[in-house]
């Protein structure tokens, strides 16, 4: 590894991934990745742990060579520089401040190792962006797990990266704090207008920050795209119950007609408009949102146009904002419903596990079953 630095303050570009491939022995951590993340976006990786999101991330950083592949940073190729040669800097979950530094010494801390000697205009500004002013004289350990994670920012904000790398960074933090951070993770990432890629495991987190969502799952992107398109419009299995909950209901799809595509599932009968479709023909999965199901005590009482499954209360779980129900099929799996508490109408706490009820399933979107095959390959069958 060597190779000319690329200069911080060099034009940017996009960055991209060409057939990204990390094997560790006979292991492969990330396979044949091709990917490209807008410059000046907020992109999120989100995967479990073990799916490659991480390796990917260290790629990036130069503190993984990559078996094979490129990293493209505008036309140049990346992959092979020593991480300090990168225009790219990374803030860890760890933070990893000097706790014999003040939080001013912190900050400069790259400038003054690329021989930058005037400093105090650049520091002041980095704290007044992270909302830290008249923190300078203090020391890691005097401050909160959120404001050393905003220093840790800002020391990797000051030295103007072209790209940032969020490898968990809110992973410490509790969750009410962990929200306030996310807001101003893209408060932050919109005012200086740099590249921020951001691995996570949290559905929530990446949904609320990110532009653009990558799911990865066993080395690969399972699909990418808008976090409202993922979460509205899954392409697998896998994503449709990673992203969020779904109740997932395996059937056969018989073919188009009319616009919808027909299902044949546990001995009844569904319709699928087509456009929610990933597959026309064969073993297919029927998938709904638990918040998208609506419990009713009678058939008769299912709107016109809806459709429905009987089933038995198990159990009622108030969780403030909603109440979540386990609903016993007849052919015995469950299915989940959650039921806002908004005030209106019949309590929805007032159910209680054993009553008979129906879940209209309004336009139920359909992925394909995955078989042998791996899940990602499931969308051409």
């Amino acid at each position: 590894m060597g190779g000319k630095t690329v200069g911080h303050d060099s034009p940017a570009g996009d960055l991209r991934l060409a057939n990204l491939t990390k094997r560790f022995g006979i292991f492969t951590a990330v396979d044949d990745l091709s990917l490209t993340i807008p410059q000046g976006s907020f992109f999120a990786l989100l995967g479990a742990s073990g799916c490659g999101k991480t390796t990917t991330l260290r790629m990036i950083a130069g503190l993984e060579e990559p078996t094979s592949g490129q990293v493209l940073l505008g036309d140049r190729d990346i992959a092979r520089l020593r991480p300090y040669k990168r225009p790219v800097n990374t803030v860890f979950q760890s933070y990893a401040l000097f706790p014999h530094l003040d939080i001013f010494e912190n900050v400069a801390f790259g400038l003054r190792r690329r021989g930058i000697r005037k400093v105090d205009d650049q520091v002041r500004r980095m704290l007044s962006l992270v909302q830290l002013d008249g923190y300078e004289r203090r020391r890691p350990a005097q401050l909160s797990g959120g404001q050393q994670q905003r220093v840790a920012l800002a020391r990797a904000l000051i030295n103007h990266p072209q790209v940032l790398l969020l490898d968990e960074p809110l992973g410490a933090l509790d969750l009410k704090l962990r929200r306030q951070m996310q807001i101003e993770l893209k408060r932050i990432q919109i005012e200086v207008g740099i590249t921020f890629v951001h691995v996570t495991h949290d559905q929530e987190e990446a949904m609320t920050m990110a532009d653009t969502v990558a799911v990865m799952n066993a080395g690969r992107i399972e699909q990418l795209g808008a976090p409202a398109d993922l979460y509205e419009f899954p392409a697998t299995p896998f994503v449709a119950s990673f992203l969020g909950q779904s109740n997932l209901i395996a059937g056969d799809a018989a073919g188009a007609s009319g616009g919808d595509i027909g299902v044949s599932a546990h001995g009844a009968r569904f319709s699928v408009p087509a456009g929610r479709a990933r597959a026309e023909r064969g073993p297919v999965f029927l998938g709904v949102r638990p918040e998208k199901l609506h419990l009713v005590d009678s058939a008769e009482q299912v709107p016109a146009g809806h459709q429905h499954v009987p089933g038995v209360v198990t159990d009622a779980s108030y969780v403030g904002v909603s109440t979540q129900y386990l609903i016993r099929t007849a052919w015995g799996s469950e299915l989940s419903v959650f039921a806002a508490n908004s005030g209106a109408g019949r309590p929805a706490a007032g159910r209680r596990p054993g009553g008979g009820v129906l879940g209209p399933a309004a336009r139920l979107p359909a992925a394909p079953r995955a078989g042998r095959e791996r899940p990602h390959l499931a969308a051409a069958g």
